[in-house]
């Protein structure tokens, strides 16, 4: 499988962009879940357990998104899913492949006493499920967008469409 420098930099990109709106929403849903499970926190922490964790928290996750991002702009695109679904699908399959590791830092971060026990916490779960399908939605939407092949030609209707601008009566019914 070849990899295209600039396909897999504008998917990087696009991950990038699609964590940094995660970060950006991680306040509300904490306030409508009621739940204070944090990933810029977890992320951050790990790093560093000086005041500023929380630069340190953001710059992971966004690099994160964009790891994430420029290997989804390669593999995306063999993927027998409708375009609209890929980046859900991605971001639901992280988010269950990797929710069993929170078992593991509840246990073994180094700020564990400062964290709210995550991996038992139905609202936790919920926040990483919706955080994960958000950032699914916008990566796929914005990698898309990002890498549209300006090459292929949008398909042609013309033989639908009469003079006037009016679609024409023998399309509308099957003939009979």
């Amino acid at each position: 499988m070849a990899i295209d420098r600039g396909k897999t930099i504008r998917g990087a990109l696009a991950g990038a962009l699609a964590a940094g709106a995660w970060a950006a929403l991680m306040p509300l849903d904490k306030r409508v879940l009621h739940s204070d499970f944090d990933d810029v926190e977890l992320l951050g922490k790990a790093i560093t357990r000086q005041s500023w964790w929380p630069a340190a928290g953001l710059l992971a996750h966004l690099q994160n998104g964009a790891l994430f991002g420029a290997v989804y702009a390669n593999v995306a695109p063999r993927t027998p899913l409708p375009s609209w679904a890929r980046g859900p699908a991605a971001g639901m399959a992280e988010n269950f492949a990797t929710w069993p590791l929170v078992a593991l830092t509840d246990r073994l971060h180094p700020a564990r006493e400062e964290l709210p026990a995550a991996f038992a916490n139905p609202r936790a779960l919920a926040q990483s499920m919706w955080r994960h399908l958000l950032f699914g939605v916008l990566l796929g939407e914005l990698e898309r967008r990002l890498n549209a092949d300006d090459r292929v030609d949008p398909p042609d209707y013309s033989h639908l469409i009469s003079t006037n601008g009016h679609a024409r009566p023998e399309h509308f019914a099957p003939a009979s």
